[in-house]
């Protein structure tokens, strides 16, 4: 604490950070939380012949939040793997991906390093179909790329090691990088592929239609079942609640410890204020009692016993035996505040 009880520059700073990164990680958890409530609450529909009629009841032929099941089809011609035969697909992306150590002066370690250098991503469109044939309903994807988890499957993944020479390791060192390769990845929605999808479902026309929900919910394109994709929300909910009240803790913890160290500062003065007042009443009464003159040999503490310590090292003699054992540790001279190492007591003849 410095002078008047203020927190010092430094614990203000940890105090406010500690403040902010509470702040911030309830944000998130209340962010989690409202999709996971929100996501609970989305209302389940069958991909049957009752779609329509739902549809059509429904205030706007619109479900704000839909979850909705079925198998991927594709509405034009399908999308080729270009490594793996006879993989076909809706949604196609191609990544190339540097893989290089970088120095860390700091740790004095080397650390891996990833860098995605290219990244193209095809689509064609696509619906979901019933997973048994013959109940004619299907639903149109709208916007697959903009879905908070789009499920892709990796169906090609290559690892193309750097070459390098003596001299282009030792360029490396110098420079603090060390290229390991480039991995080429390849991954697909295939066709087929059983989809969980929620959002905002609705009949435009004849078309049935499944888009991003304008309510800013997350929109889902997921290969796990809505029970999966619901547990996998609420793990998520639960660890940030979990570093929210860490992090509060923590947060009382620090103002607890300043609260506490500014309470016994005011403490301090208000019994220094306490102790001014007694000695200033106590000089009255004995100069009134001696007709205005102050002992010599009065203690300067009570002012009312006899002078017989002797302090050392400083060597001044202003207290009784009583105020020195009173004295708080560590001991200090209350002429001089020096350390008092020795007590020599006193004798008046």
């Amino acid at each position: 604490m410095e002078g008047g009880g203020r927190p010092s520059a430094s614990q203000a700073v940890l105090l406010a950070a500690s403040t902010a990164i509470t702040a911030l990680l309830y944000s998130v958890y209340r962010q989690k939380a409202r999709v996971a409530r929100g996501l609970e609450g989305a209302r389940k529909v069958r991909l049957d012949g009752d779609l329509r009629a739902v549809l059509l009841e429904a205030p706007g032929r619109c479900v704000p939040y839909a979850v909705i099941e079925g198998v991927v089809r594709s509405l034009k011609e399908t999308l080729s793997s270009q490594f793996v035969e006879s993989c076909k697909g809706v949604v196609q992306r191609l990544t190339l991906q540097e893989h290089k150590m970088v120095w860390n002066r700091t740790t004095h370690l080397w650390n891996d390093y990833e860098k995605i250098i290219h990244q193209r991503t095809n689509t064609t469109p696509f619906e979901l179909v019933p997973a048994e044939d013959g109940a004619g309903v299907t639903v149109r994807v709208m916007k697959p790329l903009e879905a908070a988890e789009l499920s892709l499957e990796t169906v090609y993944e290559k690892f193309h090691p750097s070459v390098q020479s003596f001299t282009d390791v030792i360029g490396h060192y110098i420079s603090g990088e060390r290229p390991k390769g480039i991995q080429e990845t390849e991954q697909m929605l295939k066709v087929g592929t059983a989809l969980t999808g929620v959002g905002e479902l609705v009949l435009d026309n004849a078309t049935i239609k499944l888009q991003p929900p304008k309510q800013g919910m997350p929109y889902y394109l997921s290969s796990l079942d809505f029970e999966s994709l619901l547990q996998k929300q609420e793990s998520s909910v639960r660890f940030w609640k979990i570093l929210t009240v860490i992090s509060g803790f923590a947060t009382c913890a620090v103002l607890f410890f300043l609260l506490r160290k500014q309470y016994r500062h005011h403490r301090e003065r208000q019994h220094l204020r306490q102790m001014q007042e007694e000695f200033r009443q106590a000089q009255e009464r004995l100069m009134n009692a001696e007709g205005g003159e102050i002992l010599k040999n009065a203690c300067v503490v009570c002012l009312s016993g006899t002078k017989s310590c002797v302090f050392l090292e400083c060597g001044h003699v202003c207290s009784c035996h009583e105020c020195y054992q009173a004295l708080p540790k560590p001991k200090k001279c209350p002429i001089c505040r020096q350390g008092i190492t020795r007590v020599v007591p006193l004798y008046n003849s």
